[in-house]
């Protein structure tokens, strides 16, 4: 690790408050006020959404539903999460393909809120909310959790939701949530093939679709491909195990700092032939902006107050029995509250509603789990500060008898940082260049043969924070390749996948004193693109391609946006072997102006 550190000889200056800006992080609240404390204008409830691929579901009617959790979480904070009893499908009900359906409304003034949604423990669905305003605002998720098929088939389980959420004079929204359950049969599952151009706004697209059927004389496709997405999850696995907390607490663990680990020990069946770790993953507090977060230095230097520090550098990483297994760093998704909570109104960020998960394939590490006792898996946070909500599920494939297992390589380095950090009084530059390269292979004895699981990554982290007068910028890339080649003992591929992930983000924000007393003008500017590529063999791949370029500035006081304009464009493609998906989204000042699909793809 390279340290390099240049400061200057004069430390002590005075602060004053109108520069305070450049070291605190912008998390608002959207005030239902405007500059003189007047209500805004009265309006239809607004519908707000998150632009992402429609499901091969969608405007199919289910062969069953089931309605879950109908709840209204109104001052919830330090309370356990809201339980019911979870109803699986009938046995009646032949299905193939699962739908978790979110559906909330809120009316009033009140912070963005975080919430999970856990059967028995394990985890299904990270979300956070939107901003409501006075007139009311709805929105729903509709998340395929067809993978979870070993969990939501199990009668006598408890389904728990969390969402903290402070009601009083000032903050007066309270989240009304329904939860259902929607399941596809096979004969009623279709693939959007191409899309009808026009304009959709929020509701649902016209789309046209085919029907995958496995009889008559039509060409058969294989139904778990279509229905599920590519490797790992090519199939459900049998069991899920949670890595997760207490109920009382929420299931998540909350992750205080770099040195704060949370283990769960576990003992898998020595049938396993498979394991893959999903990792859930949300930053609050001190780091929920933490690629701007300086380093210690410079606040310590200049006296301030702020604890958001500790650089621009995070990392979950995921041991075994102490051992560093796997790694992840997070898509930075950006909560309604923050930077600019005008920029998404009604179209939230990427990620802001449906959270990311991430895949760590575990199979590498069989060689050691499989030995009829029991394993710690920790998770923690490298460089983390207060706080962390991180649990995981354990995805296990059984077989029908026993399987042995041998580890032949692992190497798993600790990310090689090096940092620049230059800065004289409250005008710096932060450089951070991370690189790390892994491998794990081992022998699997199963049924299936003997099969060699070879898992090698290469991960780049690269970040420049600039903090200059009443500017703030800064550049930060995310880049990972993991590759996963599966082999017979004779050599031949059986598996051959390849994932690119890329995830540029540039933001700046110039602070100015405002025109009323107490108020700041802000400019903001947001350009963060996700890009997750998937090859999967010679001729299937899942590539999706999700950029947005926000720009726009607010007046504010405090932390409450009193007024402003904004403008969000987004640009979302989706491209698998059966087709593609396009949309484009611009909005203006709240307003959708153009919602186009197309029949092409650009990735």
């Amino acid at each position: 690790m390279v340290l390099l550190l240049f400061l200057p000889l004069f430390f002590a200056i005075p602060i004053q408050s109108s520069l305070m800006s450049s070291s605190s992080q912008p998390h608002f609240v959207r005030s239902t006020r405007n500059i003189s404390g007047n209500k805004m204008s009265e309006a239809a409830p607004q519908q707000y959404f998150e632009v992402t691929h429609p499901l091969p579901s969608d405007d199919i009617t289910p062969a069953c539903s089931v309605s879950v959790l109908n709840h209204s979480f109104g001052y919830t904070y330090g309370s356990p999460p809201v339980s019911v009893d979870y109803t699986p499908p009938p046995a009646t009900c032949k299905w193939s393909l699962a739908v978790l359906e979110f559906r909330a409304e809120c009316k009033g003034e009140q912070y963005d809120r975080i919430a999970g949604v856990w059967i028995d423990g394990v985890e299904l669905l990270r979300t956070s909310t939107a901003q409501p305003t006075e007139d009311g605002i709805f929105w729903s998720v509709r998340k395929d959790v067809t993978r979870y098929s070993s969990i939501i088939t199990k009668p006598n389980l408890t389904l728990a939701m969390m969402l903290e959420n402070i009601v009083n004079d000032e903050y007066t929204g309270v989240y009304h949530v329904n939860i259902s359950f929607l399941f596809y049969s096979d004969e009623a599952a279709r693939v959007p093939l191409s899309i009808i151009p026009g304009e959709s706004g929020a509701r649902t697209l016209n789309r046209k679709l085919i029907s995958v059927k496995t009889h008559g004389n039509v060409d058969q496709l294989d139904i778990n491909r279509v229905l599920n997405p590519l490797y790992p999850y090519d199939k459900p696995a049998d069991l899920v195990i949670p890595i997760s907390g207490a109920l009382d607490e929420g299931f998540w663990f909350r992750i205080q700092d770099e040195f704060h680990v949370q283990t769960t020990n576990v003992q898998i069946s020595q049938k396993t032939y498979k394991a893959v770790l999903e990792l859930y993953v949300s930053f609050h507090g001190d780091d929920e902006f933490w690629y701007m977060n300086p380093p210690d230095s410079y606040v310590e230097t200049n006296h301030l107050t702020t604890g958001r520090a500790h650089g621009a550098y995070r990392e979950v990483l995921v041991t075994i029995d102490g051992q560093l297994a796997g790694a992840v760093i997070p898509f930075p998704v950006i909560f309604t509250g923050g930077i600019n909570p005008l920029f998404w109104e009604p179209v939230v960020s990427i990620g802001a509603f449906d959270l990311p998960s991430y895949d760590i394939d575990l199979t590498p590490f069989l060689g050691l789990l499989l030995d009829n006792k029991k394993h710690s898996i920790g998770l923690q946070v490298a460089d983390g500060i207060s706080f962390w909500l991180i649990d995981a599920n354990l995805h296990l494939w059984l077989d029908h008898s026993n399987v042995n297992a041998e580890m032949l390589k692992y190497k798993f380095p600790s990310m090689e940082i090096q940092r620049v950090s230059e800065f004289v009084r409250l005008d710096g530059k932060f450089e951070i260049d991370g690189e790390r390269s892994s491998k794990a292979s081992a022998w699997v004895h199963s049924s299936y043969g003997i099969l060699k699981t070879k898992v090698t990554e290469k991960a780049k982290f690269k970040s420049k924070l600039k903090l200059e007068g009443t500017m703030k910028e800064l550049k930060q890339r995310i880049k990972k390749t993991t590759k996963i080649k599966i082999t017979d003992e004779i050599g031949q591929v059986i598996v051959n996948l390849e994932v690119k992930i890329n995830y540029p983000l540039k933001i700046s924000i110039d602070t100015q004193p405002g025109l009323d007393k107490g108020t700041s003008l802000m400019t903001t500017k947001v350009e963060q693109k996700r890009s997750d590529r998937f090859f999967y063999g010679v001729n299937n791949s899942r590539v999706l391609s999700h950029k947005q370029n926000c720009t726009g500035l607010m007046v504010v006081k405090g932390n409450s946006v009193l007024s402003g304009s904004s403008d969000n464009r987004q640009i979302y493609n989706y491209q698998d072997e059966f087709g593609c998906y396009s949309r484009n989204v611009t909005v203006v000042d709240g307003d959708v102006v153009a919602d186009r699909t197309l029949t092409t793809c650009v990735v």
